[in-house]
């Protein structure tokens, strides 16, 4: 059995958790998957009407907020009496705080950052970037279960195999009535901050912008499409924009629908932010520009001809 640790706050689900599920479907080659959520609530419900498979609800008033504790021994706890070959969860940033602290308490092997898999269940192996997405490791983990945590946008939530509506079984575990942290509010982000993680589209500004007060060109296009607008390392180190809209990997990992990369030349740090995209459209005046050996779509030209075009053709069709 495949265990998928999905992630929920206030009853939403975290839209990576349909990624992991989608990476577990792929992982198990007809093995049953659970998928275990904490707190239960309209999570859970969500995911038993998907049917996905199993639908395991952690609740317990320590759960009702995140600490990296509780979270621990819940999930190790359900890791006990399900026994499953794999437990697989999305790359958050809650993964990244207690998967570590659960391998080592169940003393497994983590495999973190995976970006695809070959072969199914306990004799899988996983691959994962190293050196910034420059080379890629082929990891077999030995001993288990071992512990997955997958890349934002590695696997699409919408390849996820659903099926007939399934229960909602409550597990029981014993968490420690003393905990080390002290709850206080959930971190919220600044009013201009965007989790571009969760955008349908982007449109995305590099070097070939210019100057900053060349913004407003790319900011219309992704206002005519509905769009996020975002940018690669230069832009925001510059301070042309918030470095929340940063795309790679020192920044954001995205997975949108549609990827409209203007003025990018394509390095490697920014693709692995990105290449997760569905559609990837490039414009630039470098026919050479590595962005085009990942772009559906390629436009070799000056965006400033071409973009201005671009957002006028959508809003004639628009109205």
């Amino acid at each position: 059995m495949i265990l998928v640790v999905a992630e929920q706050r206030a009853g939403a689900l975290n839209r990576a958790s349909w990624e992991a599920v989608a990476c577990a479907q792929q992982l198990a080659a007809g093995e049953p998957i659970a998928v275990l959520v904490a707190g239960g609530g309209d999570a859970a419900r969500q995911l038993a009407e998907a049917g996905v498979g199993e639908v395991l609800a952690l609740e317990d008033a320590a759960l009702a907020s995140y600490t990296p504790d509780a979270q621990v021994a819940a999930v190790a706890g359900a890791v006990s009496q399900t026994t499953p070959s794999v437990v697989v969860m999305a790359h958050t940033y809650q993964a990244r705080d207690y998967a570590p602290r659960l391998a080592a308490r169940l003393r497994v092997p983590l495999v973190a950052d995976v970006i695809g898999v070959k072969g199914s269940g306990s004799g899988a192996t996983f691959l994962r970037p190293m050196f910034q997405g420059k080379l890629v490791a082929e990891v077999a983990p030995q001993g288990g279960p071992a512990i997955v945590t997958c890349q934002i946008g590695a696997f699409r939530a919408d390849a996820v195999v659903k099926g007939a509506a399934a229960a909602v079984r409550t597990l029981r575990v014993t968490l420690d009535a003393a905990s080390r942290q002290t709850v206080e509010p959930p971190f919220q982000e600044a009013r201009q901050a965007v989790d571009l993680g969760q955008a349908e589209r982007i449109v995305a500004v590099g070097r070939g912008i210019k100057a900053q007060d060349q913004i407003p060109v790319a900011e219309k296009l992704a206002a005519a499409m509905g769009a996020e607008i975002a940018a690669s390392r230069p832009i925001c180190d510059n301070g042309w924009l918030p470095m929340d809209r940063q795309v790679g990997s020192s920044g954001q990992t995205v997975a949108p629908k549609l990827y409209v990369a203007l003025g990018i030349s394509g390095a490697i740090q920014h693709l692995v932010g990105m290449k997760g995209a569905r559609t990837i459209v490039a414009i630039n005046k470098d026919p050479d520009a590595p962005i085009f050996e990942v772009a559906d779509y390629g436009i070799v030209g000056d965006l400033f001809d071409i973009v201005p075009a671009m957002t006028a053709e959508i809003e004639k069709q628009s109205h």
